[in-house]
């Protein structure tokens, strides 16, 4: 009985001997190690749509206070992250300018923390919410030289995204954008330019 209990006792000690060995073989980040994660955008959906519409605060509403309103726009981007590491990483942040056509009409962002597994690609799905005055407010401001140079009103190019958007008959970017992913304290950028479809 002395013997099994000697055998049973010194198996255990060889097997936790062996799992702690391979835990200390695990792979460590370091900056020569660490390869930048690769970021695709998978697609683009009309998450939520309303139509086209837009009002002035001359108009009476039929409840609440007036003011200049349009529709809303919700989109999401679905991006793919793959992470070609063999320790787990975490994203920390990822933003993007988004546009219609040449013009930048959104600012995308997210800090929520997500973990990639060694070896395995995530997917985060990110929204961009955009209404009509906000959209008329940043056209004028930052894209009116532009219309003007191309002939065109911002009424006519707004009215377009929002009733064309089902169809994407136009280019969707992802401009100026970024990611910030971290490997046990080392930090490493990824920039992301994309356009869809």
């Amino acid at each position: 009985m002395r013997k099994k209990s000697f055998i049973l006792s010194l198996s255990i000690v060889v097997i936790a001997a062996l799992l702690m060995g391979c835990a200390g073989m695990a792979v460590k980040p370091t900056e020569k190690n660490f390869e930048a994660p690769t970021i695709t955008l998978s697609h683009v959906e009309v998450e939520h749509y309303w139509g086209w519409w837009y009002f002035s605060k001359k108009v009476e509403p039929t409840k609440g206070t007036a003011g200049d309103y349009g529709a809303p726009l919700d989109l999401a981007f679905i991006f793919e992250i793959q992470n070609p590491n063999d320790y787990p990483i975490v994203m920390e942040k990822i933003q993007f300018t988004m546009g219609f056509e040449e013009f930048d009409l959104n600012t995308v962002s997210s800090t929520e923390t997500m973990w990639i597994p060694a070896g395995k690609t995530n997917q985060i799905r990110l929204h961009s919410i955009s209404d009509a005055r906000q959209a008329l407010l940043s056209l004028l401001v930052t894209g009116g030289f532009k219309l003007k140079k191309q002939g065109l009103s911002p009424w006519d190019a707004l009215e377009k995204w929002w009733t064309k958007i089902p169809e994407f008959s136009f280019p969707v970017h992802v401009k100026e954008g970024s990611a910030l992913f971290n490997a046990d304290g080392l930090m490493k950028g990824v920039t992301i330019n994309f356009t869809f479809p």
